[in-house]
């Protein structure tokens, strides 16, 4: 089978900081490509970053672009998304999952995910 976990989410002031964390397992070990995704209430899921297997190779979302940091940790079956400078347009669910091994934002919509761990709430509020 296999597993994503996400944690770190909470709440915090606009300006904050998180650093968000997924566990990977199982199948979910072999793909090269992992991303973080967000979920506003109303709005559909987005890709806000993605990491090759390498870790060299990055994608960011326009909107977070110069404030999020994605990383990983092969050894560890670890992916982090550090999030610097929120504010409340940052408020989402916020998931990790695998993608196509190609830093194209399109091909990653095109993956048909058939499963979701259980997210990480991040809200952004004053």
């Amino acid at each position: 089978q296999g597993q994503l976990s996400e944690s770190g989410g909470g709440v915090v002031q606009p300006g904050g900081s998180l650093r968000l964390s997924c566990e990977t397992s199982g199948r979910f070990l072999r793909f090269a490509a992992m991303g973080w995704f967000r979920q506003a209430p109303g709005k559909e899921r987005e890709l806000v970053a993605a990491i090759l297997w390498n870790g060299a190779n990055t994608y960011y979302a326009n909107s977070v672009k110069g404030r999020f940091t994605i990383s990983r940790d092969n050894a560890k079956n670890m992916v982090y998304l550090e999030m610097n400078n929120l504010n409340p347009a940052d408020t989402a669910v916020y998931y990790c999952n695998h993608g196509p091994p190609i830093l194209e934002p399109s091909r990653w919509y095109e993956v048909e995910h058939d499963f979701w761990g259980q997210g990480t709430q991040v809200t952004v509020s004053s």
